[in-house]
């Protein structure tokens, strides 16, 4: 996916999102910036987004992320992001895709796991491991695919697993989907963000 697609969902004159600018890629991506926004669009969701090949390849995980193992969250692979919507925050006005408030919910960086050699092309073969390092999560987690490779239907390629692995970071008593809802940017919740859009 390129930010083609992004754009031709959204009116730059109608919406604070970011459009991005091209970025040159001509390297392996064995890391970068991840990205979790809570997003209060339709229906609440947390988008997943990790920099490689100049953009954030994102997914909408309508559970968020767990630290517990045995728990496989539905991620469902999304258009590509401009790098500059690694720090939005905000409300997207009514009217326009994904209307509604946005707030950055963790970030940091990540790497692959060791054996891979690059996320993309991992991420195009279905499956990448990777570890995170963020304010509220940290660790390892898989990535994968659950419609098969020469699926026919493209719906089926957009499903994937976001899966936490079993490290010192796994907890399944822990759930800071719950018990940590403000933003590691501006520590406003996305009510507070909604609000002060409707006070301008």
């Amino acid at each position: 996916m390129s930010l083609n697609k992004y754009r031709e969902k959204r009116h730059a004159e109608r919406t604070p999102e970011p459009f991005g600018k091209a970025v040159p890629n001509g390297r392996p991506s064995t890391g970068g910036i991840f990205v979790i926004q809570k997003h209060a669009a339709r229906r609440l969701h947390y988008d997943f987004r990790l920099e490689m090949e100049g953009v954030l390849r994102s997914w909408a995980v309508p559970k968020g992320v767990t630290l517990n193992p045995a728990d496989k969250h539905l991620a469902v692979a999304v258009e590509d992001h401009p790098l500059e919507y690694g720090d939005f925050e905000g409300v997207i006005p009514e009217g326009n895709y994904g209307a509604g408030a946005v707030i950055v919910w963790d970030r940091g960086v990540y790497g692959v796991l060791e054996g891979e050699a690059d996320a993309a092309d991992a991420i195009r073969k279905g499956k990448v491991d990777i570890n995170l390092h963020g304010f509220k999560l940290n660790g390892a987690f898989t990535l994968v695919r659950t419609g098969g490779r020469n699926n026919a239907d493209p719906k089926d390629k957009q499903n994937w697993l976001l899966i936490k692995k079993r490290d010192e970071h796994a907890d399944a008593r822990r759930k800071p989907v719950s018990t940590q809802p403000e933003s590691v940017l501006s520590g406003r919740t996305l009510e507070e963000v909604a609000e002060s859009a409707q006070s301008l």
